[in-house]
């Protein structure tokens, strides 16, 4: 052994104190740059100085703790994804993406029925447009789909208004989110990567009220070029009550909350150990907010969580 040592100079470099330090810092700052905790240390620290003021908290993600820990969805086996909330009958909607299904489930994460999406594919994202219609997004074809909320457990078929964008990205890092703005009539939607994308439609009820296509599309994509600790997005919801956006990163294990100019509010990790959690959420796919503030979490395979806000 005593030769071995002498004949690699790099083992009896490793027997020096500052040599070890120096390994540990750099990979220190190889881990903080993996998971951007830079940024995140940033965010901390301007919080504490008073850089964000209690009139821009908004939703506060960081004051959010699980109280449904990964509870599965009985009716579903994989594949769970988008969310949305329905004011109108206090309960949510999700989408599973093969076999292509709605699911109405309880703010519990029980399911209370299933339809069948007949004619749809690759459907990634629902939201609730109000006025009782949903809309559908499927992912490869950029195709928007609305349609009536379902009344009987039957077979939902794409045979209503459908819009399509067009943007060239047919493939399987396409839209994967939605949420709609009732009051401005504006449409969020996030494409995951390969870039990520966070794009604004506007003009989609006025469409579908006088049967013109009416809709401009806004790219907001550069609100996200400061915010890096997101390496993709997989859902949007937009906070009638602060005008907020969250979006959801299943990459990075991350919420973050942007205000209405694209700048960073808050966040929140979803690795175990945060936010009241036992494991890191595996593969974050949908999220949305009810009208009490409670947030609501889907993740492949099939889990559901439920957070509230600690005051």
């Amino acid at each position: 052994m005593p030769v071995l040592a002498n004949a690699l100079p790099g083992v009896r470099l490793l027997r020096r104190p500052w040599v070890i330090a120096g390994l540990l810092a750099a990979l220190g700052v190889a881990s903080t740059l993996h998971l951007h905790l830079d940024e995140r240390l940033l965010h901390a620290l301007r919080q504490a100085v008073g850089a964000v003021t209690s009139a821009d908290r908004g939703v506060a993600l960081a004051d959010y703790r699980a109280e449904l820990d990964a509870r599965p969805v009985a009716s579903v086996s994989g594949n769970l994804s988008g969310l949305a909330w329905d004011a109108d009958r206090d309960q949510l909607w999700a989408v599973v993406n093969n076999p292509e299904t709605l699911l109405a489930l309880s703010p519990e994460g029980e399911t209370l029925a299933r339809y069948l999406l007949d004619g749809f594919t690759d459907v990634e994202a629902v939201a609730y447009l109000g006025d009782d219609r949903l809309l559908l997004v499927e992912e490869r074809s950029q195709k928007l789909v609305v349609v009536p909320v379902p009344t009987a457990e039957a077979p939902l078929r794409a045979e209503a208004a459908v819009f399509s964008l067009a943007l060239g990205m047919a493939n399987n890092a396409g839209l994967e989110g939605a949420d709609y703005d009732a009051a401005g009539d504006r449409l969020f939607l996030v494409k995951e990567h390969s870039p990520r994308q966070l794009l604004e439609v506007a003009g989609l009820r006025r469409s579908l009220t006088t049967g013109a296509t009416a809709i401009t599309i806004t790219d907001r994509s550069a609100w996200l070029d400061d915010h890096d600790m997101a390496r993709d997005l997989s859902s949007v919801h937009h906070d009638a009550a602060s005008g907020h956006l969250l979006l959801l990163s299943d990459e990075s294990r991350l919420m973050m909350e942007l205000d209405g100019e694209g700048r960073l509010v808050s966040y929140r990790s979803l690795w175990g150990g945060f936010a009241g959690l036992a494991d890191s959420v595996p593969q974050a796919e949908g999220l949305t907010l009810d009208d009490q503030g409670r947030l609501y979490l889907v993740s492949e395979p099939n889990l559901f969580y439920r957070f509230v806000r600690e005051d």
